[in-house]
């Protein structure tokens, strides 16, 4: 796996092989999502339009919306709510303004019901209303409010008064009349026209009277997230958290796989590779406690970085490659060729090959399988073997775990001859008709009057 592309075919082998483990651990992240919605209860959340009369740049938009979540305008709303245990400064986190097109103000209240969010927006909406208008001048007992009413009265009076003025002229009798009337309609030209460029010039009147387009639409639905949301996310999220991990735990996985990586490691050569029919685990004493019913429970005693599979050639060349290892060892060995076969404890597929090599080797070579614990690795003493040969399946055990063996083996003068990978196939369905199959020889050892055995 370490050299290996991570591709879909990957990921579908952890799906595949690890379902149980993923749909617990879906299950798991379900009911954290469902505990988190529990610890934070449901929100609602609904707006309500501000109307910006006139002409407005982009900049004094965001500023009326930041004034609109202002604590002065939410501190006033939460003092015309009244609720019990909620104050402006609370409000504040629950209130928020944009600026949207077509100089609309857009205020967004969210409260734990619907009913709730609906007040909040809408007083909030108002309080900004009132406040704005303050600010612009609409405040008739304000004395800046009532100068430029004043100065509006002066020239209606100072208008009427150039109207009679005219009107009490001699009409056009004498040139002076003509010309004094002429100069009084200039001079009422000339104060409308000043009095509508301060108009103009007033920044409050063209951007006053502000309009609340209506109450704030009452929410149907909770805000994200949702009660649900959090479910599904949590499923997901520690799904995909578990299917990373796989993947990042089969990268750093220091398993060798190669014939050469695991030749270096042993410092012998690789004599060939054997098959076995895939089978399910044996099932061992150690297997019955509480930690290993959970681990078959939940499906993660089966590995699942090892490849399918292949559907195996006939039987007859299932033993042809094993009698082609034995004639290896025929060739390395001299007589009298007694071996001792070290399989790592724990690799039931190595002990079975380990077997079958046995009952092909006939007795030339005498071979001995003994089982060698990869954690403290001890091999028998020399006797009458002319040297070890581990038999191992690819991918199961590390760099360091067969340095062990090999160093076990050297300790107990044994001289590793070679290595025989175990891999696994599928057995193809029995024919009807046929050769039939050999009787299987003794597992573990044969020899020519000489008890093999298991140590």
């Amino acid at each position: 796996m370490n050299d290996e592309t991570i591709r879909l075919v990957t990921i579908g082998r952890i799906i595949r092989r690890r379902a149980r483990l993923l749909l617990f651990l879906a299950v798991l992240g379900a009911l954290v999502g469902l505990g988190t919605s529990l610890l934070f209860p449901p929100r609602y959340t609904t707006s309500a339009s501000v109307l910006l009369p006139g002409a407005w740049e982009e900049r004094e938009l965001l500023t009326q919306a930041q004034i609109a979540s202002s604590s002065v305008v939410v501190d006033r709303a939460a003092a015309a709510l009244g609720w019990d245990g909620v104050d402006g400064g609370e409000l504040r986190d629950r209130v928020s303004a944009e600026a949207a097109d077509g100089n609309i103000i857009e205020i967004s209240g969210t409260a734990d019901t619907p009913q709730r969010a609906q007040r909040l927006s809408d007083q909030v909406a108002q309080q900004f209303v009132a406040f704005a208008a303050r600010i612009a001048g609409e405040d008739t007992d304000s004395e800046a409010a009532a100068r430029p009413e004043a100065l509006r009265q002066l020239v209606v009076q100072t208008s009427r008064r150039i109207t009679e003025l005219a009107d009490a002229a001699d009409p056009g009798r004498t040139v002076e009349s003509v010309q004094t009337r002429t100069e009084l309609a200039k001079l009422r030209t000339t104060l409308q026209e000043a009095m509508k460029k301060l108009d103009e010039a007033d920044p409050a009147a063209g951007k006053a009277n502000m309009v609340v387009m209506g109450p704030a639409a009452r929410p149907d639905g909770e805000a994200p997230p949702t009660r649900t949301q959090l479910v599904v996310g949590g499923a997901l999220l520690f799904f995909l958290l578990a299917v990373i991990g796989h993947l990042t735990a089969a990268r750093m996985s220091s398993r060798l796989r190669g014939e050469p990586e695991i030749a270096a490691a042993l410092g012998s050569a690789p004599l060939g590779t054997v098959d076995v029919p895939a089978e399910p685990p044996a099932h061992r004493p150690e297997d019955d406690g509480p930690r290993a019913r959970i681990r078959r429970l939940l499906g993660v005693d089966v590995r699942w970085d090892l490849p399918s599979p292949q559907t195996s050639g006939d039987e007859a060349g299932m033993r042809l490659r094993y009698r082609r290892v034995c004639a290896r060892l025929r060739e390395r060995v001299p007589s009298p060729r007694e071996l001792l076969v070290v399989v790592p404890d724990g690799d039931e597929t190595a002990h079975r090959a380990a077997g079958q090599l046995v009952a092909e080797a006939e007795g030339d070579p005498r071979l001995r399988v003994v089982r060698v614990s990869v954690s403290q690795p001890v091999v028998p003493d020399r006797g009458h073997e002319s040297g070890a040969l581990v038999v191992l399946s690819a991918g199961s055990r590390t760099a360091g775990e067969l340095s062990g063996i090999a160093e076990a083996c050297a300790d107990a003068r044994h001289e590793v001859v070679g290595i025989v990978l175990v891999g696994t196939v599928r057995a193809r369905p029995a024919r009807s008709a046929g050769r039939p199959r050999d009787t299987a020889a003794p597992a573990l050892a044969v020899g020519d009057g000489t008890a093999g055995g298991s140590v």
